[in-house]
Parts: C-alpha cells; structure tokens; sequence
C-alpha cells in the first residue's frame, strides 16, 4: 500500500496562489450567511486579510477554490489551521479533517505551527485528489 507521502501531483487544474485570500471566498460567504455573519466568521479571516501562514488552490476551470488557514481567534490558547472548500460555481463548506492546532504558548513544543501548517497542507492536497474523481 503506498505511503500518504507518495501521492500522486495535484491534478493541473488546481493552482496554488498564496498572496492574498481570493475574493471568491468574501462572497460565497457572503451570499451563504449574510454580510454581517461573513463578517465574523473564522476571527474575521475573509474581512481582514490579515492571517498567516495561509495555503490556496484555485481551479479557474471550475471556479473552485480551497483554502488552509487559520480559524481560531488570535487570543484562544490553542491554535488551529481549518480547510475550507468553495465548491465549483457556488457554496461554502468547511472540510472536517484532523485537527491541525499548536499551543502559541509553547512555540518548540511538538506539534509546532509549521508542522500543523504542514499537516493542514498534506491533508488539504490528498482532498484535492480525491475530489477531482467527482468533478
């Protein structure tokens, strides 16, 4: 059985821009939740481009996305990266997976933010694979 480690490359559809968080997720929430609700969620992730370290992939062919980021509020003791799913042309859905979360309090402390950061990533890339068998 291969490794997790071993998966195949992300379909080439789906392309990775991490520079700022895609307009797209501002207003699928928007039209999932309302303005005023959008604009709590996730500690402010989609009004305040102001969260690092985040992970995106678009598919322009779809107009899909899927994002890793931070969710929890910057003051909570513990932190956790969340995937979230824009589904091709409409919705919004957070992905549930394992939790991906580190302790600010205990930065050297396994796991640390790049490990969760990488395992959010790892995780986020194998669902991309096996989403692509159902677009």
């Amino acid at each position: 059985m291969p490794s997790w480690q071993d998966q195949p490359p992300l379909p080439a559809t789906w392309q990775r821009c991490d520079t700022g968080i895609l307009p797209l997720w501002w207003d699928r929430l928007c039209a999932q939740t309302g303005q005023q609700s959008a604009a709590l969620y996730a500690a402010g992730l989609f009004t305040e481009d102001r969260r690092r370290p985040i992970a995106q992939w678009f598919n322009p062919a779809f107009n899909a996305a899927l994002l890793v980021a931070p969710e929890t509020s910057p003051e909570w003791p513990v932190q956790r990266f969340g995937i979230f799913y824009a589904p091709p042309d409409t919705g919004f859905v957070r992905v549930h997976s394992a939790p991906h979360e580190w302790n600010p309090r205990q930065p050297r402390k396994s796991p640390t933010e790049k490990e969760a950061f990488e395992a959010a990533i790892v995780e986020a890339e194998r669902f991309l694979q096996v989403e692509m068998d159902f677009v």
